[in-house]
């Protein structure tokens, strides 16, 4: 038993019968969020750093020429990893990918797939050729909700990402043909569930105690995304209404910190 965890465990449910969170948060409040494009701009076509709370995440974006998958032969290539670094967290491990490295890069990739905001179909060049975007997640540091903040941050990389340019069947690198075509922005908020109550954007400490989270991404006034993580407790209909209430609440404020950014 991990003995820290339970002892934080035991404080947050303490706090969370008080109506109180240990930040001094109102339940459906973020912490502060600073969002910087461009953060690795000589190694990546797009990148960005987003600190959330004590969380920090920076995510960057390599296009390459590739070839489409078989049965989508007019598409272009999303491929979304997470690293989880040992510096971010004493709990993290060098290695291969481990399951919730896995679980972040996919609900992060959902969360661009399926709201459309990067339409596969423009990154179509030609018979046997599209381009491939390579979205790496890196965490920096965990304090909580490393969803959220990787998906702002893929986000707003996305959001700043340049084509390289094509001529005469080649990628000419350090050459640029103009913006990657978006749709949108779209928007995870995560909720968590601890005994009856919700909070929106958990740090570390209430993840140790939350019986179940939910993640809802959006795209301007439609839902994208929903899933469900973080234990095998169960939301009643109220509550998944109350945590789309919270995505559909934060998504616009969020969205214009990228814009800004």
């Amino acid at each position: 038993m991990d003995i820290e965890a339970y002892l934080h465990k035991d404080y947050i449910l303490s706090l969370i019968r008080q109506k109180r969170r240990v930040d001094d948060r109102d339940f459906e409040e973020f912490r502060p969020l600073a969002i910087t494009k461009g953060y690795v701009s000589t190694k990546a076509d797009g990148s960005a750093h987003v600190a959330l709370g004590n969380t920090k995440v920076v995510v960057g974006i390599s296009i390459e020429l590739g070839e489409p998958y078989p049965d989508k032969p007019e598409e272009g290539v999303l491929s979304t990893s997470a690293e989880l670094r040992p510096m971010a967290s004493p709990y993290f491990e060098p290695g291969p990918p481990r399951e919730d490295a896995i679980e972040l890069a996919r609900v992060v990739d959902r969360g661009i797939r399926e709201s459309g905001m990067l339409p596969l179909d423009k990154l179509f060049i030609e018979d046997g050729k599209v381009w491939v975007v390579y979205v790496d997640i890196h965490v920096l540091d965990h304090d909580g909700n490393l969803i959220d903040a990787s998906g702002i941050a893929a986000a707003a990389a996305l959001s700043e990402t340049k084509l390289p340019r094509y001529e005469d069947g080649e990628l000419i690198k350090g050459e640029y043909q103009g913006n990657l075509p978006l749709n949108g922005i779209a928007i995870p908020v995560t909720t968590i569930r601890i005994e009856d109550e919700l909070l929106v954007d958990p740090c570390l400490k209430e993840e140790y105690a939350q019986e179940c989270r939910l993640t809802v991404t959006t795209m301007d006034k439609n839902i994208h995304s929903m899933q469900k993580g973080g234990g095998h407790g169960s939301l009643k209909p109220q509550q998944v209404e109350m945590a789309i209430d919270y995505a559909f609440m934060h998504a616009p404020q969020i969205r214009k910190e990228i814009e800004k950014a």
